[in-house]
């Protein structure tokens, strides 16, 4: 028992110090998505796949929050492990940042109710008012193919499981959370009450 905990221990050590490495270097990225006030006093990151029904649920709630609370950043991270449908909306979602609609083909994918596919993820681009051949060319872009690899390999290297899962402070939150344990943790970095 002994032993179990001090790999524990040795576990969390390491998950907090890629952690603080990751919060660091999140400022350093240009491509990050971004929702809320970007010069936020709490950094929320979100990793998401848009079949992922618990990640549909929280969404509201999510950008509730954040619309709420006014000084809070949302950083968005794709992470499509569902399946190639989740893998094409995630590439369509980054693919409209280039027309600047990210957050309006996000929410679109999160308030949809049923399996996406390419019509259904075409449909709901054309309704968030995305130039659809722009956006199919865009969608082939290595820059897109590299953030959501980049994305699925700090997944892996912060030992995110499952979706949703959230990293705020110093503190990685796995599944789903209504809003108020999304502010009781957000006030908790605010204190200064980390981990």
């Amino acid at each position: 028992v002994a032993y179990r905990d001090q790999q524990m221990a040795e576990a969390e050590g390491k998950r907090k110090e890629i952690l603080a490495t990751f919060h660091q270097t999140l400022d350093q990225q240009d491509n990050l998505l971004l929702y809320g006030n970007l010069q936020g006093d709490v950094t929320v990151v979100e990793f998401f796949d848009y079949q992922c029904g618990y990640c549909k649920k929280v969404f509201t709630d999510v950008v509730n929050v954040v619309d709420e609370d006014q000084n809070v950043r949302l950083v968005l991270k794709e992470m499509p492990i569902l399946g190639p449908a989740s893998r094409m909306a995630s590439e369509a979602a980054i693919a409209a940042n280039k027309q600047g609609k990210y957050f309006e083909m996000h929410r679109a994918l999160m308030e949809h109710k049923g399996r996406l596919n390419d019509t259904v993820i075409f449909d709901l681009a054309q309704q968030a008012g995305l130039d659809i051949a722009k956006l199919k060319e865009d969608m082939k872009s290595d820059d897109v193919n590299a953030m959501i690899e980049t994305n699925l390999a700090l997944a892996n290297t912060l030992d995110v499981r499952g979706t949703p899962a959230f990293v705020i402070g110093d503190q990685l939150v796995p599944g789903a959370m209504d809003s108020a344990e999304l502010k009781a943790k957000i006030q908790k970095v605010r204190n200064g009450e980390n981990s």
